[in-house]
């Protein structure tokens, strides 16, 4: 029997390195995506020197083809996804009055689309074995909107709603989708280390069955 697999989407070095190392660390294989080739070879060294097996599949998620690509090329390559875990993040220092339609659009390919597709191309193999989980991280943004990032408030927001709904369609099926909503700035040795922040998302993943939370709000 395979170890289970895990998929990180928005592969990067602070969170996304952190949360990957922790399910590594836990015997899953895992699968890392991101738009540059280089620097996810540069996560999957550091990850393989700490004992992890990793495979990486370069794709900009805000590029329909690409993203559909990358995680097919995962699930053939890992097997089941066990855990997907959608980290990609873009923003628009504008505020909500001088903020473009056009500007916004590219924000919600990243921050909501991305997202929603992801989960639609792995929910059907979780169906199937009545088992899995769906992560996403989650920005305090979407509780306390900025002026200065309408885009990612904006964004955020929607991917809160978007877990919620995702939550109660599937919880009957086995599948547990959730947020981990950061209330802060990620920053190592801080209270928001990203070390600390990737065990509320291991948190989740292990909650059983009758127990699943939505939500964590992470507030240091």
């Amino acid at each position: 029997m395979k170890p289970k697999a895990c998929l990180v989407v928005g592969m990067g070095r602070g969170l996304g390195l952190s949360v990957a190392r922790r399910f590594g660390q836990e015997g899953y294989r895992l699968g890392l995506i991101a738009r540059s080739a280089a620097s996810l070879e540069n996560y999957a060294g550091a990850l393989e020197l700490d004992g992890c097996a990793v495979q990486t599949f370069p794709a900009d998620v805000a590029r329909t083809p690409q993203l559909i690509s990358a995680i097919r090329e995962a699930e053939k390559a890992l097997g089941s996804i066990e855990v997907l875990v959608y980290n990609a993040y873009a923003a628009q220092g504008r505020r909500a009055s001088e903020l473009s339609r056009e500007a916004l659009e590219q924000t919600l390919q990243v921050n909501l689309y991305g997202a929603l597709l992801a989960a639609q191309l792995v929910i059907p193999g979780m169906l199937s074995r009545r088992q899995g989980t769906l992560l996403f991280t989650g920005d305090g943004l979407a509780l306390n909107p900025q002026p200065d990032q309408a885009a990612l408030s904006i964004g955020k927001a929607a991917l809160r709603a978007l877990v919620g709904a995702l939550s109660k369609e599937l919880y009957h099926e086995g599948i547990h989708a959730a947020t981990v909503t950061i209330a802060g700035p990620i920053r190592r040795n801080t209270p928001f280390d990203p070390d600390l922040i990737a065990e509320k998302f291991w948190e989740l993943h292990t909650q059983p069955p009758g127990r699943w939370k939505t939500e964590v709000v992470y507030q240091g």
